[in-house]
């Protein structure tokens, strides 16, 4: 199968107002099309309605009107030559997840894909995901709140889901992982394996988290979780991507997703 064939499609692209991204809507567009992609989907990281907090690395509710209607706009240009979607990259948090759907109900988004940075609700203190921790409670916490956030039936696809930085035993990293696969699978919902990590070389994309993922049988496709127009479907990128989960034993990897979107 051709890199080109293998990277139909990229739902997990950002741009410059979550605060740590650089390049115009527009510039992600013609890097896609250069690349061949079929379908860009964007999936900023989604504004969130605290009481009296306010995050650093995503856009402010006050923003998503003009993201929307920035891609809009784009959409109806480059219709017929790449379909760009719009979605948000977006947390569960239980206390203010109602509020989120609140809020984007009115923009008729495309998607949703779950990126769990942090446990809890965010604004409560907690240390952010990717802090490596030995201790067995946050890795249960982080799987209990990503399976109740998939039940939810907002998410088509899981970015990312081996953030949760679990350094102790190799037991106890199966035993919640393990559990976090099989619920994926029985929702049929997608593990993204995110090309970002894996060229910075985080501790995520792990191999053993997507052994686990073999194993019980998930549905795995590739997330460029591009913050630059650069880094949209890099040919080397999809190569190293592909040839790490061969390692792990997957060989299969989705092209599309299944998009879905809350009941109104």
């Amino acid at each position: 199968m051709s890199v080109e064939l293998t990277m139909k499609a990229n739902y997990h692209t950002h741009t410059p107002r979550c605060n740590h991204a650089t390049g115009s809507e527009r510039e992600y567009i013609e890097q896609g099309l250069k690349r061949k992609l079929e379908i860009l989907g964007f999936a900023d990281h989604s504004p969130q309605v605290f009481d009296d907090y306010v995050s650093g690395f995503r856009m402010r509710p006050e923003q998503l009107e003009d993201y929307v209607m920035t891609l809009r706009q784009l959409r109806e240009e480059y219709a017929g030559r790449i379909q760009i979607l719009i979605g948000l990259e977006a947390e569960y948090y239980p206390k203010y997840f109602p509020r989120l759907l609140d809020l984007i109900r009115p923009f008729q988004l495309d998607y949703l894909i779950l990126g769990q940075h942090f446990l809890g609700n965010e604004c409560e203190g907690e240390p952010p995901c990717s802090k490596a921790t030995e201790d067995e409670s946050r890795l249960e916490r982080y799987v209990k709140q990503t399976i109740e956030a998939l039940e939810s039936g907002a998410f088509s696809c899981f970015a990312h889901p081996d953030v949760l930085n679990f350094t102790g035993e190799n037991r106890i990293y199966r035993k919640w992982y393990e559990k976090l696969c099989v619920r994926a699978k029985e929702l049929d919902i997608p593990l993204e394996l995110n090309m970002l990590g894996y060229v910075e070389t985080r501790h995520y994309p792990n191999p053993a988290f997507f052994r686990i993922a073999n194993e019980v049988g998930n549905d795995v496709i590739l997330g460029c979780d591009a913050h630059a127009p650069g880094r949209v479907a890099v040919p080397s990128e999809i190569e190293g991507s592909l040839r790490f989960l061969k390692d792990c034993g997957i060989e299969h990897v989705l092209e599309t997703l299944k998009l879905k979107m809350p009941a109104p």
